[in-house]
């Protein structure tokens, strides 16, 4: 599944490229979501989604597998698994950061693989639906990290600069290395992130007969170990 989306921040390319490039910084800022520790260049944590009375909760990690400084594009693959074995996900996340009159115009191409319950939406829900979770992170991301003056170059940066060109990349691109950990996170668990409140009427529509099939089938499985 490939989704495509616009944001706007209202900062110089530079600033916005080392905030956006450093993962640590910007996990707290996306909705649902909980850094737990740092291995090397790898982030691991959790990402916990509800639908209705259906709390899921996504295990996994991410790494930025590529960077190029001159072109400011970055390439991050995350990888999840529901704690519950009921699903998974991947993607590769492609950022291509441009320079505008209005700060810095940022696009992101993710090419998604989900499978479980989740998956069920469909295209157009989950693309709706990533929409407006990307706005949330957007929002808090312009009001608690970009509102904060520029600092020194991340440790991810500099690890990045004193890289060699990895294979097939072209001038100006690296592949970034991993350094010795892991390293605990010391962060306050995630709200789940709902995606009924998230969805609207529109998306609602289109996965009311989930979460009600979801229900039931909990209402059944709950019935069940009570007879037994």
């Amino acid at each position: 599944m490939e989704l495509n989306h616009d944001f706007q921040v209202s900062v110089p390319i530079e600033h916005a490229w080392a905030v956006l490039t450093d993962l640590e910084r910007i996990a707290p800022c996306m909705p649902g979501a909980q850094l737990l520790e740092v291995e090397g260049e790898e982030y691991r944590g959790v990402v916990k989604v509800k639908v209705g009375p259906i709390t899921a909760q996504y295990k996994g990690a991410a790494k930025i597998v590529e960077l190029d400084e001159e072109g400011h594009r970055a390439v991050l693959r995350a990888e999840g698994r529901d704690t519950k074995g009921q699903g998974a996900a991947s993607a590769t996340v492609t950022a291509t950061l441009v320079q505008d009159a209005a700060g810095t115009q940022v696009r992101i191409a993710t090419d998604l693989e989900i499978s479980g319950k989740v998956a069920q939406f469909g295209r157009g829900a989950m693309a709706e639906v990533s929409a407006k979770i990307l706005d949330q992170f957007v929002r808090e991301l312009e009001e608690s990290v970009l509102s904060e003056p520029a600092g020194p170059p991340s440790a991810l940066e500099d690890a990045s600069s004193g890289s060699n060109t990895g294979a097939g990349g072209g001038a100006g691109v690296t592949t970034v290395s991993t350094d010795p950990g892991p390293r605990a996170i010391d962060s306050a668990p995630a709200k789940p992130v709902d995606l009924l409140d998230v969805a609207g009427g529109s998306v609602l529509k289109r996965i009311l007969p989930l979460v009600i099939g979801f229900a039931l089938l909990g209402a059944f499985r709950f019935l069940r170990r009570r007879r037994r």
